[in-house]
């Protein structure tokens, strides 16, 4: 068995209960975008624009290193949560013009991970990442691969 699959498995055996692998499709997408929303509005040396009003940014950095752990585990993986990554970057490029998008993404962080909570202890059991660190990363690619697997592609 592949260490990707090996860290699927794992992560699974937490997030059998419906509510709480609910809870996870809605929270873990959206702490995911509001840590790539937190990292962007870090002041960045340069203005330099990557593509129309997106701009190279803190976010767009750690993304490169975050998808890099995941090209090590499944290419495949790797191309959808780049895909999902670019989704990210752009959306948050676009609310940049709000007045205060701090207080959208620390709430976006919050809210997210109280529902977390709250469908771990439905599910009566600790968050993995608890376990592991690594899994903080493994749960948005846990996502993809239910998507993978519905449109029968392989990672």
């Amino acid at each position: 068995m592949s260490k990707f699959k090996s860290l699927l498995e794992t992560y699974g055996e937490s997030h059998q209960n419906k509510t709480n692998k609910l809870i996870h499709w809605i929270c873990v997408p959206a702490i995911f975008f509001s840590i790539v929303g937190l990292i962007s509005i870090i002041p960045f040396p340069s203005e330099m624009s990557l593509v129309g009003s997106i701009k190279l940014n803190w976010a767009f950095i750690a993304l490169i290193l975050v998808l890099l752990y995941y090209l090590s585990l499944s290419i495949a993986i790797s191309i959808g949560m780049t895909l999902f990554s670019l989704c990210c970057i752009y959306l948050c490029s676009e609310l940049s013009t709000l007045e205060h998008p701090l207080w959208m993404y620390i709430g976006i962080f919050a809210v997210s991970w109280v529902f977390q909570f709250i469908g771990h202890h439905i599910e009566g059991k600790k968050p993995s990442f608890l376990q592991d660190i690594q899994f903080l990363l493994i749960g948005p690619a846990w996502l993809m691969h239910f998507i993978f697997e519905k449109l029968k592609i392989p990672y």
